[in-house]
């Protein structure tokens, strides 16, 4: 793999970074204190291309790769993790599957809408018993009368007080595996329930939602029935990457401010960057970052040759958060009581950067898969 970005590659990165320095980061505090996302920023980043860099442009997106979409994804981070979030599940997750199998009209009414930023999209699967196991789903969609009548609890939805539209994971008749159904939000029986409060990422507005013999068009089933565990997999490594890119995004945001205080916060007669002890933390924090960035770009390029790259997700995604996890520990440290006052971003990186150890599947998940990958 050639390691120099590309001309279109930085030119991306510097875009996103102009964007997030310019619009993102002075926001990011309100977007926390007031537990929600701008709408007009969110559609800002539709007026960027961002829903549509990873769909052909004969789909309505640019047909970038997916170094660039990382590169993206990092810079949003870096602002707000809560924000970046809700732009990189608006621009995966929400919209794949609908954008795979989804019938002419719902493309022309939801699909195109999403990419603009003008619709906005929600995947449920998590339930109250079913995470990481996703054989415990129990919500179920039943044949009858030429339409699927969809009930179940899913819990965890991101994005879903604001969402237009759901893709939800569900069981059918007599079938073992999944199937994935669209669900336009305003239809009677779906109904949202309270904001989940959350220790981090708290404008990543989160809920439970409800399916309550829901009536759905036949031709709302996304693909065919049991497929829906097997088109999981089609994304399931783009989805590693992208948590990530995530990950590195906020830990550069701290790395970086940790960095500029320990250049000027003076004690002692010198700065505090002067001293041995500040210096191998910083250095432990560059290495482990640097090493992260690497992992994800080299991660990134095989998915973009379609070479083989399960186990290689699973590593660097497992390797950024928990990296993400130690840079926010320790930046928060260097800074002290700086570090730990609501005034400064610090504490938010460092409750904002749990959340990569969740989406993405657990560090525990992620080792067992690594382990199953080298014949274990």
């Amino acid at each position: 793999m050639d390691y120099e970005l590309n001309d279109i590659q930085k030119s991306i990165q510097q875009t996103f970074r102009n964007f997030v320095d310019n619009k993102v980061k002075p926001l990011a505090a309100e977007i926390d204190n007031n537990k929600k996302v701008p709408i007009e920023l969110f559609k800002e980043i539709g007026d960027l291309g961002f829903f549509g860099m990873r769909y052909p442009e004969s789909a309505g997106g640019s047909g970038l790769d997916i170094v660039s979409y990382s590169l993206a994804v990092i810079e949003l981070a870096r602002g707000s993790l809560s924000f970046a979030a809700v732009c990189a599940m608006q621009s995966l997750m929400a919209t794949y599957f609908l954008y795979r199998f989804a019938e002419k009209k719902i493309i022309e009414d939801y699909f195109n809408a999403a990419l603009k930023g003008e619709k906005i999209g929600a995947i449920c699967m998590t339930e109250p018993d079913a995470g990481s196991d996703l054989n415990s789903i129990k919500t179920t969609a039943k044949f009858k009368d030429e339409q699927y009548v969809l009930s179940g609890l899913k819990s965890w939805v991101t994005s879903a007080p604001i969402a237009d539209f759901f893709t939800v994971f569900s069981r059918t008749d007599n079938h073992d595996k999944l199937s994935i159904f669209f669900v336009p939000a305003h239809l009677k029986g779906v109904n949202v329930g309270k904001n989940i409060d959350k220790m981090g990422v708290c404008g990543l507005v989160t809920s439970e939602v409800s399916f309550d013999e829901v009536k759905l068009p036949a031709k709302y089933l996304l693909g065919g029935i049991g497929e829906g565990t097997n088109s999981l997999g089609e994304i399931l490594s783009e989805i590693r990457i992208m948590t990530a890119a995530l990950s590195i995004g906020v830990a550069t945001a701290a790395f970086e401010d940790a960095l500029e205080y320990a250049k000027t916060r003076v004690q002692f007669g010198k700065p505090i960057g002067k001293f041995q002890a500040i210096k191998m933390k910083a250095a432990d924090m560059a290495v482990q970052l640097e090493t992260a960035k690497q992992m994800l770009f080299y991660t990134a390029w095989l998915c973009d040759q379609d070479l083989p790259r399960q186990k290689e997700a699973s590593i660097v995604k497992l390797y950024a958060s928990e990296c993400a996890n130690t840079i926010c520990d320790q930046a928060s440290r260097i800074m002290a009581s700086y570090g730990y006052a609501s005034e400064y971003p610090m504490e938010r990186y460092l409750r904002d950067a749990r959340f990569t150890l969740i989406g993405g599947g657990t560090s525990e998940i992620l080792k067992l898969q690594i382990a199953k990958e080298l014949g274990l």
